[in-house]
């Protein structure tokens, strides 16, 4: 009888550890939130950039970037600021990748670097990938990562 009593421990504490370590491994990845959005923009010169932004209710909005370009042609390293605007509040992100003056392609990626409002403490990695009309300036971009740590409300859309 004791060691059944012994058993019935063990395989209770197990119990409660096991169920732990679930609602640990739960609460840790809550916080993170998958980024899937696409921006439409505008090369200003002067490495600046203004983009609305879509398809993503967190981010949806407009940013305003900032890049420094170094390098020789064709590929070009660009360094730089994007800050995204949105009704949550801002999110900033510092990212560095490369612009191909042939084909008008980049890419850029980089942390969040800090955020006002609802996106304030707000971390995380955000990639831009799209191509420029090298006549015109316009681009488009498709924007992929994660956000963690967010204040925002559960629905995005509003």
């Amino acid at each position: 009888m004791r060691s059944v009593r012994s058993l019935l421990c063990v395989l209770v504490s197990a119990l409660f550890v096991v169920s732990g370590a679930q609602a640990g491994s739960a609460s840790d990845g809550q916080g993170c939130k998958s980024i899937n959005a696409t921006g439409v923009g505008q090369d200003l010169g002067g490495g600046n950039t203004t983009a609305t932004i879509s398809h993503d209710g967190r981010l949806n909005g407009t940013t305003s970037g900032h890049f420094d370009i170094s390098g020789a042609p064709p590929v070009f390293a660009i360094n730089g600021t994007v800050t995204f605007t949105t009704n949550h509040g801002t999110l900033v992100a510092t990212v560095a990748g490369t612009f191909d003056v042939t084909t008008g392609a980049f890419t850029a990626s980089g942390p969040v670097s800090g955020g006002t409002g609802k996106l304030a403490g707000a971390s995380g990695t955000l990639t831009f990938s799209g191509v420029e009309n090298l006549a015109t300036g316009a681009f488009t971009e498709t924007i992929t990562g994660s956000i963690c740590g967010t204040h925002e409300d559960e629905d995005p859309e509003e």
